[in-house]
């Protein structure tokens, strides 16, 4: 355990220097077409990644790429469980053009929030009832009809591993909004980056990418298929993962209960 605190504790030193590295870096990508700010995301998400599997000892594995691969240039949206702030930057690696949504007030952050509102990221209010969702609904139908990835998360926000699952109306309407093919994404990345703790486990996070959803389904039908997928996928490597780290250091990662 001493380990596991002592290389968390040098992870997260780097993994914000990191952060700030690439903040500054991309500076001159405020004057650059779109391209550039996504170039430095992608980087910045992929250091990442690397610096926790060299101190952290966590290793990546990716399912399913042969089902991302023939969709990852063209009008997307790309639903992936979130567990974990992981996710966030990693996904960023596989698509051209990703979008997400997110909290407004993010963009008023000092140079971060800067290349959000530069890379065309969707602000929304939070707790603005439906006016918002109409308003998201809106923006992501237009964006994603220029051929960009949206990365939405169906339940909204992180939730711990194991938590009861918790699919928002927003993503079925997106979705139907938009008229476009949905790729579902099963992870366990709460087992190794958890919320609430500054702790970094060591095991393999996996990725797997799922059978694609064609567009034109019914809202509900969309959202029990979209959450059958997703759930059915994590809860196999969630399993996994936890026999894994049992083998690995004695014990799994501590279960944080959803508040």
């Amino acid at each position: 355990m001493v380990s596991i605190f002592v290389r968390s504790l040098i992870f997260n030193i780097v993994f914000y220097l990191n952060l700030t590295f690439w903040v500054l870096l991309g500076i001159p990508t405020y004057i650059m077409p779109r391209w550039g700010i996504i170039w430095i995301a992608q980087s910045w998400g992929l250091t990442s990644i690397w610096f926790m599997r060299i101190i952290c000892n966590t290793r990546v594995e990716y399912r399913g790429l042969d089902k991302l691969e023939p969709l990852k240039r063209g009008p997307l949206l790309v639903a992936p469980k979130h567990q974990s702030i992981w996710e966030t930057f990693a996904m960023l690696q596989f698509f051209d053009e990703p979008l997400y949504i997110l909290k407004r007030e993010l963009r008023w952050i000092p140079l971060f929030g800067w290349y959000l509102v530069k890379s065309n990221m969707i602000g929304v209010k939070r707790g603005a009832g439906g006016k918002t969702l109409k308003e998201m609904a809106r923006r992501a139908k237009e964006e994603v009809a220029k051929g960009r990835q949206l990365i939405i998360f169906p339940e909204g926000t992180r939730r711990a591993v194991e938590a009861p699952p918790n699919y928002k109306f927003g993503v079925s309407q997106i979705y139907v909004d938009c008229g476009v093919t949905c790729l579902p994404v099963a992870l366990n990345s709460g087992l190794y980056w958890p919320r609430r703790t500054f702790l970094r486990y060591p095991g393999t996070l996996v990725v797997e990418f799922l059978d694609p959803i064609p567009p034109g389904l019914p809202r509900d039908e969309f959202t029990e298929r979209v959450s059958e997928a997703i759930e059915t996928a994590t809860n196999r490597i969630v399993k996994a993962g936890r026999e894994e780290q049992v083998r690995l250091i004695g014990f799994s990662a501590p279960l944080r209960t959803q508040n």
